[in-house]
């Protein structure tokens, strides 16, 4: 009687340590794979690369486009009047022209700038360069800016493939960084841009996935924002300034 006690006993032991192992839950599936790219210094090569990957430049025509791409270089004639203010309509790259694009910001404005931002603070002018002559572009009163995609020239919302983005001055590196989201709000990866590598102070960097997904972007440029008395890291001040240049992206599509 004994031995079956002790039997039945050590046989509940064994079930009892069993229970104990838990199979593992199964590994949630990867996420959208993306292509990154990046150059510093002489980036046109690497730009025109990434322009050819999304395809024919569409301009500034309205209405959703089967293929290609659109971009935003802040030089064009239309955007004169907004020009070394800090009230670039943030809506004006798809109601003024046909673009595709609005931008948003906590800060208290956009500026679309001709003089290198010396008129907020002279120290700029030997601060920043451009990609495209000559204007750059920039958030008043912030460092980040978030762009949202419409089908061009329409209220409606929209996602797209890819986006790439000409910086001007990163010093610090996984500072500047685009994070993109898709249209739930997931996020769908933050990449930063690589460090300047030369006098002129250019990098390029630039994301794409196989599908349009991308539903927002957004931008943080260095570690603050533009200011008079405000001074880059690399002029005696304590903040890594950053502006942009061209933003190139896919064909907005209307999401569903």
């Amino acid at each position: 009687m004994l031995k079956t006690i002790l039997t039945l006993a050590a046989l509940a032991g064994i079930v009892a340590c069993g229970s104990d192992k838990v199979a593992a839950p199964p590994a949630p599936p990867p996420g959208p794979l993306a292509t990154v790219y990046t150059a510093t210094g002489a980036i046109a090569a690497k730009v025109d690369e990434f322009r050819n990957v999304l395809g024919a430049a569409n301009g500034a025509i309205a209405g959703e486009q089967t293929t290609g791409r659109r971009e935003i270089n802040w030089d064009g004639a239309g955007a004169n009047p907004f020009d070394n203010k800090n009230n670039f309509p943030a809506d004006f790259f798809n109601t003024n022209v046909k673009a595709g694009a609005v931008f948003t910001t906590s800060g208290t404005g956009f500026r679309n700038d001709s003089t290198d931002f010396a008129e907020i603070n002279p120290e700029y002018a030997a601060q920043f360069t451009f990609f495209s002559a000559n204007k750059i572009f920039a958030p008043i009163g912030s460092n980040q800016l978030d762009q949202l995609f419409e089908v061009a020239g329409q209220p409606t919302p929209a996602v797209t493939r890819g986006i790439g983005i000409v910086f001007s001055d990163v010093d610090l590196a996984d500072k500047t960084t685009i994070q993109l989201f898709a249209q739930d709000g997931s996020s769908l990866g933050t990449f930063p841009a690589p460090v300047r590598s030369d006098a002129a102070g250019l990098s390029f960097l630039g994301v794409t996935f196989a599908d349009a997904i991308i539903a927002r972007v957004r931008i943080t440029l260095g570690t603050g924002a533009l200011g008079a008395g405000v001074n880059d890291v690399t002029d005696g001040g304590t903040f890594d300034l950053v502006v942009v240049d061209n933003l190139i992206y896919g064909e907005p599509k209307k999401s569903f």
